[in-house]
């Protein structure tokens, strides 16, 4: 079970769908962007009937399995927001700030407490072949005002202690870290607050194009309604083109036992940032509430992007993720691990979120965030509600709200490709040769890696 959710804080299940409904907007998922769809709509047009519909529990999908590390961006960092969408760079930095705001601002409106700390974020040099990389970022960041400090080794350590770091860059530009179960349940609460209905444990078994409306259906009931906005990531709605351009890749997570003031002080870690390294296969990590290290990566892909793979459940799968961990922090030998866990994230080519219409423009679906979705999921749903409803507003005129990604191969070269992907991503970084020059190619095609 991820950490997130073994919690007595997370609220009761909202009963499930029985009989037949009418609304004049349908959410499907109850992850951020179907949440943060939800309270929008109801602030923006408080007369409209709001349905949202979750297969599982709110927070149990890819929301609260996640890193929980706040990011200023819209977009999967800014250099990758300056490789797809060059000519939109300003437009989308300051969508960025806004989207923040209005995250902090909603947080402060319901009240919602989710463990938020605004340390930044911090992105560490595991080679010093990559500190040129950092240097160039460092850059980019400074241009476009980012408050951003270059760190040399020894100023690194002095931050988080690792040998195998070579140095740093350290962004203080509204970023943190965040218990994003907690973020979820609160968005719930915010939600039901509002007028929202929710119905949990109500999967999504067919929809249906009736002219006027689309028509839902599942389990023990249907909702008909004039609009549908799916915030249901990687899940399958029965809409072909959606499955082509997303892919579900799976991450690994392992959460430690609390750390005592003793082994805090082996690692420093004063100013509690959320970490990245440069690994090809990264890793991420970052410091709960209680000083646990919250330490994931190892992605994968399961063939037809099977949701419930064998190996989130095998413990070589996790063995593996701790040895990454131990060869981090060697000076914490010794310490347990107390859950461990997968979960899937929403990878399209542009590693960004897109809102398409489907369904003769009854629908549009919002997806794509790439793994950097926990903040950008709520300009995911702002986005996708101001395309559904066709208002007028200055995002729709960027390419972010007017392009798709491309198509990713299907079945079985998609499992092919990304069974080579991911080998190369194990070796790449110390074996070079094909795996590098394999890896260089999937950039090449416009892939974020």
């Amino acid at each position: 079970m991820p950490y997130w959710l073994d919690n007595p804080a997370e609220p009761p299940a909202e009963a499930a769908l029985r009989g037949d409904r009418q609304a004049d907007l349908l959410i499907v998922g109850g992850g951020f962007t179907g949440l943060w769809a939800a309270i929008q709509a109801k602030e923006q047009m408080p007369e409209l009937e709001v349905v949202l519909i979750e297969a599982g529990r709110v927070a149990h999908g890819a929301s609260g399995r996640a890193g929980g590390i706040i990011s200023t961006s819209v977009m999967h960092g800014l250099p990758n927001a300056v490789r797809v969408f060059p000519n939109d760079i300003a437009e989308l930095e300051r969508f960025g700030h806004l989207n923040l705001d209005g995250f902090e601002a909603s947080l402060e409106r319901y009240g919602i407490d989710a463990d938020i700390e605004w340390n930044g974020e911090m992105t560490v040099a595991v080679d010093p072949a990559h500190l040129g990389q950092l240097r160039e970022d460092h850059e980019l960041h400074t241009h476009h005002g980012h408050d951003v400090q270059l760190l040399d080794r020894q100023q690194t350590l002095e931050q988080l202690a690792s040998p195998l770091f070579a140095g740093a860059l350290w962004s203080r530009n509204r970023s943190g870290i965040v218990h994003p179960a907690k973020l979820a349940w609160g968005l719930k609460r915010a939600a039901l607050s509002l007028g929202v209905r929710i119905h949990e444990h109500t999967p999504l078994e067919a929809i249906r194009d009736e002219g006027d409306t689309v028509l839902a259906s599942t389990p023990e009931g249907s909702i008909r309604a004039p609009r549908v906005l799916f915030g249901s990531g990687t899940a399958k709605v029965g809409i072909a083109d959606i499955n082509r351009r997303v892919l579900q890749v799976r991450d690994h997570v392992l959460a430690t036992e609390p750390l005592s003031e003793a082994q805090l002080a082996l690692i420093g870690w004063k100013n509690r940032q959320g970490v990245y390294d440069t690994r090809t296969q990264l890793n991420y990590f970052r410091l709960t509430k209680d000083n646990r290290i919250i330490f994931g990566g190892l992605v994968s892909y399961h063939f037809d992007g099977n949701p419930q793979p064998a190996q989130d459940a095998r413990h070589d799968t996790y063995t593996r993720l701790a040895q990454a961990f131990f060869r981090t922090f060697p000076q914490l030998a010794g310490l347990r691990f107390s859950h461990a866990w997968g979960g899937p994230i929403d990878y399209c080519s542009r590693g960004s979120v897109f809102a398409k219409r489907y369904l003769g423009g009854k629908g549009v679906f919002v997806a794509g965030y790439t793994g950097f979705g926990v903040a950008a999921s709520r300009f995911g749903a702002f986005m996708g509600l101001n395309i559904l409803f066709d208002r007028d507003s200055p995002e729709r005129r960027l390419d972010i709200a007017r392009q798709s990604p491309t198509y990713i191969p299907p079945e079985p070269v998609r499992w092919l490709a990304a069974k080579i992907t991911f080998h190369a991503f194990d070796g790449a970084d110390a074996e070079g040769g094909w795996k590098r020059a394999w890896i260089r190619g999937i950039k090449a095609m416009g892939f974020p890696m």
